[in-house]
């Protein structure tokens, strides 16, 4: 017998890298709300800065893209490269001011997935880092109606048993 996939539901949209960047893309000259995060500690000047936007609570917070877009929940992406030199900034629109929770990648590799050995994570609200994720309660934050800025401070793997902000030399 053959396994043959069961139909895809017509409201179904596969997860892509592109999925909220459309919507979560800032404009220039746009008044907002919109979020522009600085991140703070890079580890160096290479890949990408990804932001994604969540809606405030815990069964969202950083759930399947793919799985928001279709119950209609709030998620966006922004990216850029990371600036050769100067503050590395990142912008990304909210829906309508509010609450909510965001994530920040530096994609060390450029390849749009996060790697522990190798990439840097950061949250708003900049809770301390274990081995799993933060809850969203430590992570939200309001966005106001204009642009509201956010220090994010990146966290990277230090050695086989540590996590954290790169320590100033």
């Amino acid at each position: 017998m053959i396994a043959v996939a069961p139909p895809a539901s017509p409201n179904y949209i596969p997860s892509s890298p592109t999925l909220g960047v459309a919507e979560g893309r800032c404009r220039p000259g746009e008044p907002g709300p919109a979020v522009m995060i600085t991140a703070i500690g890079l580890k160096d000047r290479r890949g990408l800065l990804r932001a994604e936007l969540y809606p405030p609570g815990d069964g969202e917070f950083l759930a399947d893209d793919n799985v928001l877009v279709m119950r209609g929940e709030t998620f966006r992406r922004a990216e850029s490269p990371v600036p050769p030199s100067g503050p590395a900034r990142l912008c990304i629109r909210v829906p309508r001011p509010g609450v909510y929770t965001l994530s920040l990648l530096h994609d060390r590799d450029a390849n749009r997935r996060f790697s522990l050995s190798i990439d840097g994570v950061g949250f708003s609200g900049n809770p301390r880092l274990g081995w799993g994720r933060p809850a969203a309660a430590a992570v939200r934050f309001r966005a106001g109606p204009g642009i509201t800025a956010l220090n994010i401070v990146l966290n990277y793997r230090r050695g086989l048993m540590s996590f954290g902000p790169i320590q100033a030399r």
